[in-house]
């Protein structure tokens, strides 16, 4: 019993510990969008959206307003978008978004994660051609409608993959079409639930347990990191994983 009690406290801490990284992660991206264009949702179409992604991720209202408000504040951080690209254990592909207001503080992070690991960081453009990148959109549509029409109208928007089930829709695309169809999907009055970019890779490499373990481990260092905003990588999942 007191085993599966601790297993179970770890995998609790675990889910909370990944709760606050997703809470850190969004606010930092409502704070550079409320910089780059304003407070104001209505006017702010990626604020917008990004404080939907906020509440589909559960992220309390407080959170949302404060991480606007400390974006309005003079003496606010400066956030920037960097990418750093390398390859992990077993000669698996990553790529690292983050959002960093000291560059040099975060890259030397990430240096050290990939050397302690076994990894080495690689220059601009190593392995991101590796990778696709998409916008996924997740909304709910007016009853009644049709899937079909709705479908062959998202394809001339760019769609490349169309799925609903029990009342959403979830569309992706390449990631050019974001802003042609967020723009769709709230001049329809559907429900925009999320939408986010994504980075897929074109291929992945088989590993064996004990090579996943390697990889998974500078896989967590990285994202626990509060500069890192995604982690992406070219290991193909276990079987046993959906």
């Amino acid at each position: 019993m007191g085993r599966a009690f601790e297993y179970r406290k770890a995998r609790k801490m675990k889910r909370w510990g990944h709760m606050a990284r997703v809470f850190t992660k969004i606010g930092k991206e409502i704070e550079m969008a409320v910089k780059a264009s304003g407070s104001d949702p209505n006017s702010n179409t990626r604020l917008r959206i990004l404080i939907q992604n906020a509440k589909a991720e559960n992220m309390p209202k407080e959170n949302i307003e404060r991480a606007i408000k400390r974006a309005t504040d003079k003496d606010a951080a400066d956030y920037k978008e960097m990418i750093y690209e390398g390859y992990g254990p077993h000669g698996v592909a990553f790529l690292v978004e983050t959002a960093t207001d000291n560059t040099n503080r975060t890259v030397a992070s990430v240096r050290m994660y990939f050397n302690k690991c076994g990894g080495t960081l690689g220059n601009s453009g190593s392995v991101s051609f590796m990778f696709e990148h998409k916008c996924i959109f997740k909304f709910k549509p007016v009853e009644g409608v049709d899937f079909e029409e709705m479908e062959l109208e998202m394809i001339d928007l760019g769609v490349d993959e169309f799925f609903h089930e029990e009342g959403e829709v979830t569309v992706s695309a390449p990631y050019e079409s974001f802003g042609a169809i967020q723009k769709w999907i709230e001049d329809m009055g559907y429900e925009l639930v999320s939408g986010e970019g994504v980075r897929i890779p074109t291929d992945t490499k088989e590993l064996t347990p004990e090579q996943r373990a390697d990889v998974e481990k500078l896989q967590e260092k990285l994202e626990e990191d509060d500069d890192v905003v995604n982690v992406y990588h070219t290991m193909a999942e276990a079987d046993d994983e959906e």
